[in-house]
């Protein structure tokens, strides 16, 4: 996750097995939803095209330069040197996002290979700017795992747009090699709510977020796996960031090592009631 200054014991809300849901058909109903972008990553991207990456003042006007115009329009990365989670919070070992050395896209699939050569952690986070800056939505990604070691994490998250900490919402999010989990921070509890059905990182997995006033709910290959309601869940805008960096917890990633998840399909929704 990207930060969150609120106390985070956990409650023990671990859910398995819950009734199937397909995309759009959660706790709101089917008519709530209305698909505003998607992709199936049609167009290339080399290795290094993620690059001359500018945040515009967090506006949905961010944008990577060195992209082919159409990937322009739909994503930008944080860009170097901006500090990932662990060296914001100064840990022993930390990253820097590196978009230009960590993400490219072939064979219709997104790809992020997260690494370490002898000092820091080459960290990934991409956006896709359909959700740069919304209230309320649906989101949806198929992704897999096809290298992991120690030392690395993913953290894809619902963020606030003015950073106010206020609301985190992290799925999927642990650290790769361990179990997809589902996590919801408020300011308004003193605990995380967690969710970590007993799946792994390998395969392919595809994950929702249903963000509707007042209810929140996660899937994992159609089948409910969390569900907060009332203070628990956000009413202001938020960015959705695929955040791939550092592990916070756990051994720490050994030199010369690396880390990768793919993605072959992501899709935003808006919510009409």
């Amino acid at each position: 996750m990207k930060s969150f200054v609120a106390s985070v014991a956990v409650v023990a809300l671990a859910l398995l097995g819950f009734a199937s849901a397909s995309s759009g058909s959660g706790s709101a109903s089917a008519s709530a939803w209305k698909l505003k972008w998607s992709t199936d990553f049609p167009t290339s991207a080399k290795l290094g095209q993620f690059s001359g990456c500018n945040n515009d003042v967090e506006s949905p006007n961010a944008y990577c330069s060195n992209l082919p115009p159409s990937l322009r329009s739909q994503w930008w990365a944080y860009p170097y040197p901006w500090p990932d989670t662990a060296t914001e919070r100064n840990y022993p070992l930390g990253g820097y996002y590196d978009p230009a050395n960590t993400v490219w896209i072939s064979g219709g699939q997104m790809h992020i290979r997260l690494f370490r050569t002898t000092s820091w952690v080459h960290s990934a986070a991409v956006v896709p700017k359909a959700a740069d800056g919304v209230k309320y939505g649906e989101f949806i990604e198929t992704f897999s795992v096809s290298q992991a070691a120690p030392g690395y994490k993913a953290a894809h998250l619902l963020w606030p747009t003015n950073s106010n900490q206020n609301h985190e919402i992290d799925f999927p999010e642990n650290v790769l090699g361990t179990s997809v989990c589902g996590y919801v921070h408020s300011i308004d509890q003193v605990d995380q709510a967690t969710f970590c059905p007993d799946m792994t990182w390998t395969g392919w997995h595809t994950s929702e977020i249903q963000w509707a006033p007042g209810s929140l709910t996660f899937y994992l290959d159609g089948k409910q796996i969390g569900h907060v309601t009332g203070n628990w869940v956000p009413d202001e805008d938020m960015a959705w960031i695929i955040q791939n960096e550092t592990a916070l917890t756990g051994p720490p990633a050994p030199p010369n090592s690396s880390a990768q998840i793919n993605i072959s399909h992501v899709a935003v929704y808006s919510y009409t009631g």
